[in-house]
């Protein structure tokens, strides 16, 4: 077991973030075995291992603990199941990055991640003012000929890779936009630089697996999971961005407060 060895054997019993005793043995009681081990392994998570860092095999949980292979894996499902674990097909299992909570209201990823004591970097993949296809000529209400901003980013937080992000923006209204810093907040150069503060927006959230390309972007195997929003967003009525951001799964989560509302919709929607 290495590195996890030489910790677990040291590793004082108390929970970081809970400041609550934790064993570092699986003892015989009223506390089911797979839950002790459940709080081990995430004392040690808490404590000192670092995100992508390997966890032990099954087979060496199982030795050095002397539980039952089923044990192991309740307790290292629950923990992936919680996003503090992850699993790499024919590789193993591995440390997840803390999660990112979002709540829904319109603001860049800039301003989101500083909010939350992250520090956002951005890679700008491409730009340059072509053609909208078709979705993004409709959202925002361009003509056939009319031109249009393609900016194509990378977003980092603490230089973990986050989203990748593909927005389309109306080329009309916002002269020599590509001149500008691109890896800073698009919503600031649009406020501060041409007088468009996007006030409103739509927005659809889906999840779907990871394709080769966004699997090396974002450093995550094929097929992972990530969430998908696709957003409009306006500027007194008008709009000013048709952005899809691809987010990791694992380290994003999407917070939402629902108030009970008349049903008017075919489908679900944001009430109780």
């Amino acid at each position: 077991m290495g590195h996890w060895s030489s910790h677990l054997d040291q590793l004082l019993p108390v929970s970081v973030k809970s400041g609550k005793r934790v064993s570092v043995n699986v003892v015989d009681g009223p506390v089911p075995k797979h839950r002790q081990l459940r709080e081990i392994l995430l004392a040690m998570i808490e404590g000192e291992l670092v995100p992508d860092a390997p966890v032990p095999s099954e087979r060496e949980l199982v030795a050095r603990f002397k539980v039952s292979r089923a044990t192991v894996r309740e307790a290292v499902g629950r923990l992936v199941a919680e996003g503090r674990l992850y699993r790499v097909r024919g590789k193993g299992t591995f440390v997840a990055a803390a999660s990112i909570e979002s709540q829904m209201h319109l603001s860049s990823f800039t301003e989101d991640m500083r909010r939350r004591g992250h520090k956002p970097s951005t890679v700008v993949l491409g730009a340059d003012e072509t053609a909208a296809p078709p979705p993004a000529r409709a959202a925002l209400g361009l003509d056939v000929t009319d031109r249009a901003y393609r900016i194509e980013r990378l977003r980092s937080a603490d230089g973990a890779p986050m989203a990748h992000e593909v927005s389309w923006l109306p080329s009309s209204p916002l002269p020599g936009l590509l001149e500008r810093d691109l890896t800073s907040s698009v919503y600031s150069i649009l406020a501060h630089d041409y007088g468009r503060v996007l006030d409103s927006a739509a927005q659809t959230v889906w999840a779907e697996g990871a394709d080769p390309l966004r699997a090396r972007l974002l450093r995550v195997p094929p097929a992972a999971p990530l969430l998908v929003f696709r957003k409009t967003s306006y500027a007194a009525g008008r709009p000013m961005e048709h952005v899809t951001s691809w987010y990791r799964a694992d380290r994003y989560q999407v917070h939402m407060t629902l108030e009970r509302t008349p049903h008017t919709g075919s489908g679900p929607g944001h009430h109780l």
